[in-house]
């Protein structure tokens, strides 16, 4: 804690002074971040150090692996956290950002190693689609670490399919307002890649590349004569 508490220091006499004014105008207008990052709460991943973004910039919502529980009657924090950065926020674009050596996916592919931790053990069970498909889907005999980058990739792609279920994001979707996205931080070499939806792949970005996205916003209707004018159909 000493180190903390240094830090707290720190910011309270070094930085805070500089920064009064912003934050005393976020308090005046609120908060309107631009986007939604779900992130695992590895805390070597920081959605704020990664993206160089200021208080304000960005909602974050972390835990272990980056898992987005389907939408169900349990309310929880992540649920909650998805539902205030859709409606009252007004976030248009969401982010569901996975990471190399991230410990949740070690567990999902020892889960031997959860006995001691029951709870971590019926979270990570949201994920349990991305360890069938490596499983199933991927070649035979992947040495460990092969493995493990496959799973951690395809559980981002699977919280994406999570995602979907919330009632909030879906219509969010369907209105043409949201956007989401799959990034995975590789976090030894600084490097991102990010879900190509239409290619149904990960591509590294740098500071020259478009972003791709894992689906854009496409505004639609189960009726086509009752569509906006502007409206991009595809019947259910």
């Amino acid at each position: 804690m000493d180190s903390i508490i240094k830090g707290l220091a720190s910011f309270q006499d070094s930085v805070f002074p500089g920064q009064r004014r912003m934050y005393q105008q976020l308090v005046r207008d609120g908060q309107s971040p631009s986007a939604l990052i779900i992130a695992c709460a590895d805390s070597r991943v920081a959605p704020e150090t990664i993206t160089r973004a200021g208080p304000g910039e960005l909602f974050v919502c972390r835990n272990a692996g980056n898992i987005v529980p389907p939408a169900s009657e349990h309310v929880g924090g992540v649920s909650s956290a998805i539902e205030y950065a859709v409606v009252a926020l007004k976030v248009r674009d969401i982010v569901v950002c996975g990471h190399s050596d991230c410990g949740a996916m070690k567990g999902l592919m020892n889960p031997g190693a959860l006995r001691a931790m029951p709870n971590v053990a019926a979270w990570l069970r949201h994920a349990e689609a991305a360890d069938r498909i490596v499983c199933e889907a991927y070649p035979e005999g992947l040495d460990p670490a092969t493995r493990h980058r496959a799973l951690a990739l395809e559980n981002v792609v699977v919280q994406l399919s999570n995602l979907r279920t919330h009632p909030s994001v879906a219509a969010g979707l369907a209105k043409g307002s949201l956007r989401l996205h799959g990034w995975f931080f590789e976090i030894e070499t600084g490097a991102l890649l990010a879900y190509d939806g239409p290619e149904g792949r990960f591509r590294a970005i740098t500071g020259e590349s478009a972003l791709p996205v894992a689906q854009a916003p496409a505004v639609r209707m189960a009726v086509p004569e009752l569509a906006p004018a502007h409206a991009t159909w595809a019947a259910e």
